[in-house]
């Protein structure tokens, strides 16, 4: 694994760092490319980096059921080389923004929710003991990795069965409305009992996917109802209890309808000053777009990628998987986004478990035959943002001459910068990479590839 990245020397050699489908680069560092070569009729890559744009968070993955005890079912040397690939600041991807959903989802070994007994609105029944047999475990291990606590954002999929117009966890239905203020106090109780083991939330969701009737964990919430819900009880309990610092994220679904979804809460001043932003997930149509309009509309509030994911199976050794994640990173990352969080950290083989049989691809898949980890194309593209481009850092102005190229740059806290850049094309592509005022070297990246530039 390639060493980590330092302030460079001002008209020193820009270091290179690639992966590419043919070959054996996988975040292998290359010969550093020289400066004041003019490359004049070649497509360029153009940095600004006197004109800075958001602050970035982080990057990160899940904490899902799955993924814990698909981690604690390696041996105790897996275990840590998986803890050490996500976390690790010099051999690893330095993470450090988070999820974890608030009961189960789709990706655990069944239904389960913190508050079991139907009734108990006082939530005298609140137990993370379930928790604690795997989740909480694989959180603690992550923490103590990265020598520092994480980024949370807590999400639910469901409040309990019994708060619920359909009786289930499942199949949608909707949070019956004498039970808001019940299952605001959840959210209360789950964010104390976490801290308690050592884990601070650092956000939480209003619910996952909003408009999805799924066979797994799901309630629906209209945007009014989103609304009311922050409005009126979930804001209103996280200030009462001290937790006013807890960021409150508000659609946590796709891009498509993310705009139709800020309008209505966004027009309501009390609900408003509740929201920290709006969360999104990459599925169905791209829609980057509308990340755009969301910040031109509301620039005071944030936005942040909280889930996504290869549907479909485990994908095993797809280049086109990695390709896709880095697609929407410079996509969402160039239109005000400030964080990016994948779905699940790592899953078996099979693309599980999964108590729906949704069986998903993960950065890092686990063969339990042989105790392997197996790391996927999306595993070594994230790593060319988050081990090189710092929590603090700035997007800078970037641009690209030629369709082919994709590109973003920013400016880490060090003062140095991080570029990156990716061919999805079928040949090789020489260019010019071109940073103001006046550094400027000759670079080529081999077919289906993608590079981080260290200037």
């Amino acid at each position: 694994m390639p060493p980590r990245a330092g302030r460079s020397v001002p008209g020193s050699a820009i270091r290179v760092f690639l992966s590419a489908r043919d070959g054996e680069c996988r975040l292998t560092e290359g010969p550093s490319l020289p400066m004041g070569v003019s490359g004049a009729d070649l497509p360029a890559v153009e940095v600004r980096p006197s004109q800075l744009f958001q602050t970035l968070l982080g990057f990160g993955g899940a904490f899902t059921e799955a993924a814990a005890v698909t981690w604690l079912g390696l041996s105790p040397a897996r275990r840590e080389e998986l803890l050490k690939a996500y976390f690790d600041d010099r051999s690893g991807h330095s993470y450090s923004l988070c999820r974890v959903p608030m009961g189960s989802c789709d990706f655990a070994l069944g239904n389960h929710a913190h508050v079991e007994t139907p009734g108990d609105c006082d939530l005298a029944s609140f137990s993370i003991a379930r928790d604690r047999q795997a989740l909480i475990p694989f959180i603690q291990a992550a923490q103590q990795m990265a020598g520092e606590p994480l980024k949370l954002l807590a999400s639910p999929w469901s409040p309990p069965a019994w708060m619920k117009s359909n009786g289930q966890m499942n199949h949608g239905g909707r949070l019956k409305p004498e039970c808001r203020r019940a299952w605001a106090r959840c959210f209360v109780r789950f964010i104390e009992a976490y801290a308690a083991e050592g884990i601070p939330i650092w956000g939480v969701s209003v619910q996952n996917e909003p408009m999805a009737a799924q066979r797994w964990d799901s309630c629906l919430y209209t945007s009014e109802e989103e609304r009311d819900f922050v409005r009126d009880f979930l804001g209103p309990e996280l200030e009462a209890a001290g937790f006013a610092h807890v960021n409150i994220l508000i659609w946590d679904h796709n891009r498509d309808l993310m705009i139709e979804r800020a309008k209505v809460v966004y027009a309501d001043a009390e609900a408003a000053r509740f929201v920290w932003g709006i969360g999104f997930h990459w599925y169905g149509e791209n829609h980057f777009d509308h990340v755009q309009q969301a910040h031109e509309a509301w620039p005071d509030k944030h936005l942040l990628f909280t889930e996504g994911c290869q549907e479909g199976g485990p994908h095993l050794d797809s280049w086109e998987l990695g390709e896709r994640y880095v697609h929407a990173m410079i996509n969402d990352l160039n239109r005000w986004t400030e964080g990016w969080i994948d779905w699940n950290l790592v899953l078996d083989h099979a693309g599980g478990p999964n108590h729906a049989g949704n069986y998903c691809s993960a950065p890092i898949l686990v063969n339990p035959a042989n105790d392997a980890l197996l790391r996927q194309s999306s595993y070594f593209y994230i790593g060319h943002f988050a081990r090189f481009v710092k929590v603090g850092a700035r997007r800078l102005q970037c641009a690209t001459t030629f369709g082919d190229l994709e590109a973003a740059a920013f400016g880490n806290p060090d003062g140095s910068l991080a570029i990156v850049v990716m061919n999805r094309s079928e040949r090789g592509i020489r260019f010019r990479l071109d940073i103001e005022p006046g550094a400027i070297a000759e670079a080529s990246l081999p077919p289906r590839s993608i590079a981080t530039y260290l200037a």
